[in-house]
């Protein structure tokens, strides 16, 4: 049985994660902080929801003390670490950047030294499409630069991408770096903007549209994700013996065990009409507070998700519409509306 370390179980997308594994046969033991960064009670269902299921255990700590981390990894001897703990929210990240720095760098840094001493056959983490920042041509492929961060949040992500690097170069240790483009769906965080768009709309509130609704995201449907993480799990990377090993396409370092892999949806949707698929499966107009461009908001996102579906066969495909009405459903039954 396949022994795997997630960091952030209790968090939205680490959650749907763990329960694709459990349901699989994994043994997933989970680690998370349990910040109040957004309501407590709803990571804390998520988490009752798992021990629920057999295979499934977690520990409670926050991944900047080392000693815990290496306590739960040392007593669990994961064959797999999942990453995808972190201070999220690039809106946050304008107001306090420290936390991101904590949580995001030093956590991220911990959990590299556990998997490099424990030797883990692959590790795993979360970067995300927010690192290609002021990068405008899309859709958006590993391969291309990406220097230009808007945010302390994008800017911790790429520094995570980087150390990365160096740790699978020096220690041969296989790693896979995961940009996420605007995930969504069931049991989310209420500080993303499907959540907060229903829940405004439901209660008569307005609703903010930055830059006028003039914005583009690759919406990217939770159970398409994780499906694409664990069939990732499988597509270790190799070091390659030369250069001229790299297929052209392949973000595969030509020198350590490391790749970056976008897992998006490949569909640029524009804001107004996801706004619009909300209007029509709810039964109701939102009221629009256009707004101008946040700061360290970018425009547009779209994923080129081809090198996903090369290594694992698989892309994400929900259509977004579908993807509303099951996020709908469930947030009327979870709270009651």
């Amino acid at each position: 049985m396949t022994r795997v370390l997630i960091t952030g179980t209790a968090g939205f997308i680490g959650f749907h994660l763990a329960r694709l594994l459990l349901d699989e046969g994994f043994e997933v033991h989970g680690f998370d902080g349990m910040t109040d960064y957004y309501d407590v009670r709803l990571k804390r269902r998520r988490h009752a929801m798992l021990l629920q299921k057999p295979g499934f255990a977690a520990t409670e700590g926050m991944l900047e003390d080392q000693e815990a981390l290496d306590r739960v990894a040392d007593a669990f001897r994961p064959d797999v670490i999942v990453h995808l703990a972190a201070q999220a929210g690039v809106r946050y990240s304008l107001e306090n950047p420290r936390a991101y720095l904590d949580a995001n760098v030093i956590g991220t840094f911990n959990v590299m030294e556990a998997a490099r001493r424990l030797g883990v056959r692959h590790l795993l983490m979360a970067s995300t499409s927010s690192v290609y920042g002021a990068n405008d041509e899309m859709p958006f492929t590993e391969t291309e630069k990406a220097d230009t961060q808007l945010t302390i949040y994008a800017a911790t992500k790429k520094a995570n991408e980087s150390m990365a690097h160096a740790y699978a170069h020096l220690w041969d240790l296989p790693t896979t770096m995961f940009r996420f483009f605007t995930v969504y769906g069931t049991w989310g965080r209420p500080d993303l903007a499907l959540y907060k768009f229903v829940d405004a709309m439901l209660d008569g509130r307005p609703i903010d549209i930055y830059n006028n609704g003039d914005m583009y995201r690759d919406f990217t449907y939770v159970d398409d994700l994780v499906r694409g993480i664990r069939l990732l799990i499988d597509a270790v990377p190799e070091r390659p013996a030369s250069r001229d090993d790299v297929e052209p396409g392949d973000s595969l370092s030509p020198v350590a065990p490391f790749r970056v892999v976008n897992i998006g949806n490949s569909q640029k949707v524009r804001l107004l009409d996801f706004i619009d698929a909300i209007e029509e499966c709810l039964g109701q107009k939102a009221i629009r507070n256009y707004m101008p461009m946040q700061m360290g908001d970018v425009p547009a996102t779209w994923a080129d998700a081809s090198l996903l579906q090369r290594l694992t066969g698989y892309r994400p495909q929900t259509d977004f519409k579908d993807g509303i009405a099951r996020f709908v459903e469930w947030f009327r039954e979870y709270h009651g509306k």
